[in-house]
């Protein structure tokens, strides 16, 4: 995989990018606004320090994490030793300015390190990944101020945040937000609930989304508000940890604020910018968030690979069988084109392009993907599939978060297609 360097071409005016590893051919086009895309190439390499960011993560991988993620799974036990580990090799947020004392890498590099974190355990990398989450809004609209004091610290000791948007009957449905924000003096006086808050029980602030207009008729645009939330603040009230289906290392709780009061300086913006701030955050890590399912899917394929060579049925290897090795090439085609779409999603973000589509197709692709390899891996793995002592089962059931996370498969579809229509509008 190679450095790339690809121009887009918007009146003439000539921007250089990274790196994409692999060869896409754009047919010209133009858009709504006459931007013009010309065809353009990429070429397979990765620049030296980003093969050593992916060798670091994929021996943590491999050496530390794949060993104990069974353990993990079974006791439901938040992974913090791994996650030090992650964070004193420098695997754990990247996306921080170096102006806070992080890396400032891209979204590409962030890209690499997830997948082969999530070859190890996505249960971990989801700890790892709600960290950026959490800090996106604050890395896209926070002053300096707020930069140095929330996202300074987490470079400074392996600590967490938390991105609190979901509430009990407000998952896809963003607008139908419930908690409320209300100015008193220099304050903000925060009540309502969230739920399936991701490191909800160990971060040490939150991103939190409220609604700061009281009238109901206020566009949505307008109507909420982002905070900083110290999580030690008084009145907040955090639930259990939820006992889910797959990735169960992953800490996720219900957190209800009651009466919390935040100071005006903890505004992100301006009042009534929340919305655009958190639907923004989603363009820049929903590509990560693909490129973990992908980290998934190439675990489940190398799994049934190895087991599919080793295993003999009528006197020979079932690799050897057609059924069994179409099934194999089907699987791998399907790992290769999501790791293609998410590159694609990381390089349109790292060359400062919109990338909401490529965002969407990245993470709905990659989402569905983990899971029909997961599946077909558990198959090829026959009785032995189904049972807890081999890896795959364990692949499945951590697969199918992947198409409900950060924005649901169908509202995927439902973005991809107003983005794709959009292109045909006057």
């Amino acid at each position: 995989m190679s450095v790339l360097r690809a121009a887009w071409v918007s009146g003439g005016v000539r921007s250089e990018a990274c790196i994409l590893p692999f060869l896409l051919v754009l047919t010209t086009g133009k858009m709504k606004d006459n931007r013009e895309f010309v065809p353009f190439s990429f070429f397979l390499a990765l620049s030296d320090e980003q093969k050593e960011f992916q060798a670091t993560a994929r021996k943590f991988a491999r050496e530390e994490v794949i060993p104990v993620a069974a353990e993990y799974d079974k006791t439901g036990e938040y992974p913090f030793p791994l996650i030090k580990r992650a964070w004193e090799l420098g695997l754990i947020n990247l996306h921080i300015p170096e102006s806070c004392g992080g890396l400032g890498l891209g979204s590409f590099e962030t890209c690499l390190v997830t997948e082969e974190i999530a070859y190890g355990c996505t249960g971990v990398q989801t700890a790892i990944e709600a960290n950026s989450l959490g800090q996106m809004p604050l890395i896209i609209a926070g002053n300096d101020q707020q930069k140095k004091k929330y996202l300074g610290r987490l470079t400074e000791q392996p600590l967490m945040c938390a991105y609190c948007v979901t509430e009990p009957i407000a998952g896809s449905d963003v607008a139908g937000i419930k908690t409320k924000a209300e100015k008193k003096g220099d304050e903000y006086v925060i009540n309502g609930q969230k739920m399936w808050i991701t490191n909800g029980g160990k971060a040490n602030w939150y991103f939190l989304l409220a609604r700061t207009s009281p009238d109901p008729k206020t566009p949505v645009s307008k109507a909420f508000t982002g905070f900083i939330v110290e999580a030690d603040s008084p009145g907040i009230q955090i639930g259990r940890k939820e006992i889910n289906m797959g990735q169960r290392c992953s800490d996720t709780r219900g957190i209800v604020f009651e009466d919390v009061r935040v100071p005006k300086e903890n505004v992100l913006l301006a009042e009534g910018a929340g919305f655009k701030i958190a639907m923004e955050a989603f363009d820049k890590t929903r590509p990560p968030v693909a490129a973990g399912a992908v980290g998934l899917s190439q675990r489940a394929l190398d799994e049934a690979t190895k087991y599919a060579l080793e295993r003999k049925t009528f006197g020979k290897a079932i690799v050897e069988h057609q059924a069994v090795s179409f099934m194999l090439a089907e699987m791998a085609m399907k790992v290769e084109l999501a790791r293609m779409a998410y590159q694609r999603a990381a390089w349109e973000v790292d060359v400062g392009h919109k990338n909401t589509y490529y965002a969407s197709i990245a993470k709905a692709f990659a989402g569905d993907i983990a899971n029909q390899v997961a599946a077909d891996a558990v198959q090829i793995f026959g009785g032995n599939g189904f049972n807890t002592e081999y890896p795959v089962e364990k692949l499945m059931r951590d697969a199918k978060i992947y198409q409900i996370y950060e924005g649901t498969a169908q509202i995927q579809r439902i973005v991809i297609a107003r983005e794709h229509v959009s292109k045909f509008m006057v």
